[in-house]
């Protein structure tokens, strides 16, 4: 008995066994080549002149000092960039003001600026002949070449990265639970952490994962404000290039292997986020805001 048309699925694109095959194959291919082979170079590499050496390049005090400075460098910028992603998300999605969509623009800025770009930006703003630079230097404080200038540049590149996260979700929530809460009394506060955070926590946590995982790897805008000094401004990616052109390749992969475990790590957590908010919580498109139901155009 044959199945009804108005019951048959629908013919999907690529259902073809020949363009099945041909679509997986060719994505399989381009990832070994471009993602997994580069991996598997920098772990072989990196022991290529023995497990005594890589050992010494990695309890090296320049490199332990790098790996210190990184962790510092996320420990203040992610906490900070966390805070701003929520507040602009709540902004964004819970009140009616003028420039909600210039904001959501001005938060989505920094991926669209090289991060070079930025690092010099910053330059001219807290460098000796910079806008702030010579009351800076009255004041004795030093920002640009010494860890503030160091935190500032990776908080501008991952400024969007919680709040990109945390938008989406709440526009789809909307306000309705939010206003019933504050009908029956409940405080902002209260509201926030009982009604609003556990329904965005999935994502706040995904949003914090990557904005960690940038930080960390962060190069570009780091390498313009910190002035590069071993041992003391050059973060892990910094020292990396630093072991290559002193020509200590094995070294410079040494360093550059604890990088990639940093981001293997970060993969895990994703993936463990996801299923864990897998029904629990939608991540749409990143969309400008759109009134919620019950709010004024």
């Amino acid at each position: 008995m044959s199945t009804p048309p108005s019951r048959r699925k629908p013919p999907r694109v690529g259902d073809g066994p020949l363009i099945r095959r041909s679509l997986i194959g060719f994505v399989l291919v381009v990832g070994a080549l471009l993602v997994l082979s580069p991996l598997l170079v920098i772990f072989v590499q990196a022991f290529s002149a023995g497990t005594a050496a890589f050992k010494a390049v990695i309890l090296h005090p320049d490199t332990l000092h790098a790996i210190g400075l990184t962790v510092a460098t996320a420990l203040i910028a992610v906490p900070v960039n966390t805070a701003f992603g929520i507040a602009a998300a709540w902004a964004i999605t819970k009140f009616d003001f003028p420039g909600r969509r210039l904001l959501l623009v001005v938060i989505e800025i920094p991926f669209s600026i090289s991060p070079i770009v930025a690092g010099v930006a910053y330059l001219f703003v807290y460098g000796l002949q910079g806008l702030f630079g010579p009351a800076l230097q009255a004041a004795d404080v030093k920002i640009l070449f010494a860890l503030p200038g160091i935190v500032l540049a990776s908080m501008f590149v991952t400024a969007p990265f919680v709040a990109r996260e945390l938008i989406p979700l709440m526009q789809a929530q909307g306000r309705d639970l939010e206003e019933a809460a504050t009908s029956l009394g409940a405080s902002g506060w209260r509201t926030f952490f009982s009604v609003t955070l556990p329904n965005i926590r999935w994502a706040l946590l995904y949003g914090v994962v990557l904005c960690n995982a940038r930080v960390m790897g962060e190069f570009g805008a780091v390498s313009v404000v910190s002035g590069n000094i071993r041992g003391q401004t050059n973060t892990l990616p910094l020292h990396v290039e630093l072991l290559y052109h002193d020509y200590q390749t094995a070294g410079a992969f040494a360093a550059a292997s604890t990088l990639t475990l940093l981001a293997i790590v970060t993969i895990i957590a994703k993936v463990l986020l996801e299923r864990q908010g897998a029904g629990r919580s939608g991540r749409p498109a990143l969309a400008a805001p759109a009134p919620a139901q019950g709010s004024k155009p």
